[in-house]
This record gives structure tokens, sequence and C-alpha cells, in this order.
């Protein structure tokens, strides 16, 4: 085990508490799972890197690291699907009544004990749909299934760059994300609704939307430029 693996092991490991401590309702828990993920985020450049500059790429490495990517993706969507309240039943939903919904994230909701939390944006309340996970998931799957076709062919498929503009808006996005479970349980525990507050809100919002929107785009396109590139392999499969 040199750094790089180490280091990717360590987001193997981190996963987990990033997936369940939004879920506990505290700040500090949830400021914890942003600390995580954000670690988790950059670490994953750096791991790369060692590996590459201290050509310490090894046959563990190539298989921890897409194990890690695929964790962190599941552990960060789970959160962000059901925190936003698009996973909530509408059935089991009531309104909170707080100075600061009223003030600044309007029908914040709550439902089975947790307290969901939309972006903000001028445009209203924005979560998370069922889809958009779906999409990003099952891209994830067929592109590893793809690649690993790709390989028996003596193909290479390495990453483009609308995929590494999809990743970086998608790391962006969860951040924001997460952040926002943080500082919005703040702002609920001490009835925040200043104008501050409410700019703060609508600029992570907007942030996080555009990101989200961004890395499902670049979700499709990449993967219409991989098939453009190399579908021929599944035709050779076939």
């Amino acid at each position: 085990m040199n750094l790089p693996n180490w280091l990717t092991a360590g987001r193997i490991v981190a996963a987990p508490f990033i997936a369940w401590l939004p879920f506990s309702g505290s700040s500090t828990a949830r400021f914890v799972a942003w600390s995580l993920f954000a670690l988790a985020a950059i670490t994953d450049y750096v791991d790369g890197y060692l590996a590459r500059s201290r050509a310490q790429i090894t046959d563990l490495g190539r298989l921890l690291d897409p194990l890690a990517d695929k964790l962190l993706i599941v552990a960060t969507l789970i959160p962000m699907f059901v925190l936003t309240g698009s996973g909530t039943s509408a059935s089991l939903v009531s309104p909170l009544t707080t100075p600061m919904v009223a003030g600044t994230l309007g029908p914040v909701m709550k439902a089975t004990g947790l307290a969901a939390f939309p972006f903000v944006t001028p445009f209203g309340l924005i979560g998370l749909p069922w889809w958009i996970p779906v999409v990003i998931l099952g891209r994830e799957v067929y592109m590893s299934v793809f690649r690993q076709i790709a390989k028996s062919r003596g193909v290479v498929i390495s990453a483009i760059g609308p995929a590494k503009w999809k990743t970086a808006m998608q790391l962006v996005w969860v951040g924001s994300a997460f952040f926002w479970f943080f500082a919005a349980t703040v702002a609920m525990n001490r009835h925040w609704s200043g104008a501050g507050w409410r700019w703060f809100a609508n600029f992570n919002g907007i942030v996080g939307v555009l990101m989200m929107v961004g890395a499902t785009a670049l979700t499709f396109y990449s993967l219409a430029l991989y098939m453009t590139r190399y579908g021929r392999l599944l035709r050779t499969a076939a």
C-alpha cells in the first residue's frame, strides 16, 4: 500500500459517514459531512496526481479508485435526494412555521422527523428530481461496463474534456448542497431571517442549481461523445 492507495482507501472509509451524518439532524454532524466530502473531493485529485508523478500506479489502485468514486456518488446522492424533500411522500409532509422559514425557505417541509432543505432561488424552491440520480448512476454503471469491454479489446478509454467538466460541476453541486444542509440547520435553530441570510440562501441555491443542471447536461453529452468515438466496440462485441 503506497500513499495514493491509502488516500483512496480513506475515501472508501469516509463514504458511509458522508451518507449517514446528514440524517442526524445536527448542524455539527452536517458540517462534518460537508468537510469529509470536501476532503474526499480533494484527495480524489491528489491520489491520482501522486500516483502518476511518483510512478506508483498499481493494480490495487486501479481497483480501489473506481470503487471509491462510485461509493462517493451513491453516498452523496442519497442524502441529497431525501433532504431536499424530493424523496418524501406528500401525505407525510407538513410545513414548518418559524420566522426563518417564512422569511427565507418558504414551505420548508418536515417528514418522518427530517427537515427538508431544497435549494432556495429567486424562482422558488428546487429539490433533486428522482430521474437525475437515476441518470447519473446509470451513466456510471454503463461506462464502467463499457470500459471493461473496451479494455478486453485492447482499447483504453480515457476521460474526455466534457466528462472532466461534468465531474467538476458535480463536485461543486454536491458541495453546495451539503453546505446548505449545515447552514440551513443553523439558520433554523437560530431563527435567522435577515437580508444577509436571504442573500446567501439565494446565492448558494443559484450556484447549486446551475451546477446540477450543468452536470446533468454534461452527463448526457459526454456519454454521447463516448458512444460516437467508441461505439464500434459494442457492435464488435455483438
